[in-house]
């Protein structure tokens, strides 16, 4: 019996309905006009789609006009539920949200647990958000891919950078790495935050980048690591918080959306 990972956050991160979850998604999406040409990697906000569904989608939209291109996505955000040290991937065949079936890219997954810093651990993926609210995203805008998933604990850039150098490959494989910005600032306050957490991103300073600034930090400066020493270029697309998207101001979470090419 295939092992499949069924989704934990449905009707509380992003609806469970499948209509009413495309029709959300496609709203998010046909409200982003791309300027920037396809990436190589995105960088994306993981929290539930009301808050940042419309950031995450500025960078998702990109990806449109190689839809049928990209048939491999490796896929890292941080752990909120389980410690650990290095990189967790998973023994699912299969990942499920309520558009259906993500496949796992079991080879690629064989190829990464050669590395002494991933491990097997589904334990850290069963309640993980960081990962599953991008899979809806990824199901709508491509036609068919494979799935490389991580849940990033205690690691270090350089250890991540060398599981996304081995797992680079070339037009037919998206990087994409979730993390949320400043967390629970008030809103001028987290704006200043952000704007100085973004700079550092768009300049590949991932030394600049600590506790505090991004929760899914040791993933993101494990690809601006690895972005810098390649000559990649990060381009910002969106970056907003909570009390642009939901209003309230007194307690806010950012988010920001990027492209490396």
């Amino acid at each position: 019996m295939p092992l499949i990972r069924p989704p934990a956050v449905a009707n509380h991160f992003y609806p469970g309905d499948v209509r009413e979850l495309t029709r959300m998604l496609d709203s998010f999406l046909a409200a982003v006009s791309p300027h920037a040409p396809p990436p190589k990697a995105i960088i994306v906000p993981h929290a539930g789609y009301r808050y940042s569904g419309a950031v995450a989608a500025t960078a998702y939209a990109t990806l449109m006009p190689v839809r049928d291109q990209i048939t491999r996505v490796i896929l890292m955000g941080p752990s909120h539920r389980v410690p650990l040290r290095g990189l967790a991937t998973s023994d699912a065949n299969d990942f499920q949200t309520p558009l259906g079936l993500v496949p796992l890219d079991r080879l690629a997954i064989e190829q990464a647990l050669r590395l002494p810093q991933v491990v097997c651990l589904d334990e850290a993926h069963a309640q993980e958000h960081s990962l599953e609210v991008q899979l809806p995203f990824l199901q709508r805008v491509l036609t068919a891919f494979k799935l490389v998933p991580f849940v990033v604990g205690d690691a270090s850039p350089e250890s991540v950078a060398e599981v996304l150098k081995q797992l680079w490959g070339g037009a037919e494989t998206l990087i994409v790495i979730s993390t949320d910005l400043s967390h629970y600032e008030d809103y001028r306050t987290a704006q200043r935050h952000d704007a100085a957490t973004s700079a550092a991103i768009e300049s590949l300073r991932p030394q600049n980048i600590g506790v505090g600034d991004a929760c899914g930090r040791n993933a993101l400066n494990g690809l601006l690591t690895l972005a810098k020493a390649d000559g990649l270029n990060v381009s910002l697309l969106d970056r907003r918080n909570s009390g642009d998207t939901a209003g309230a101001h007194d307690q806010v979470v950012g988010y920001g959306a990027y492209a490396l090419h």
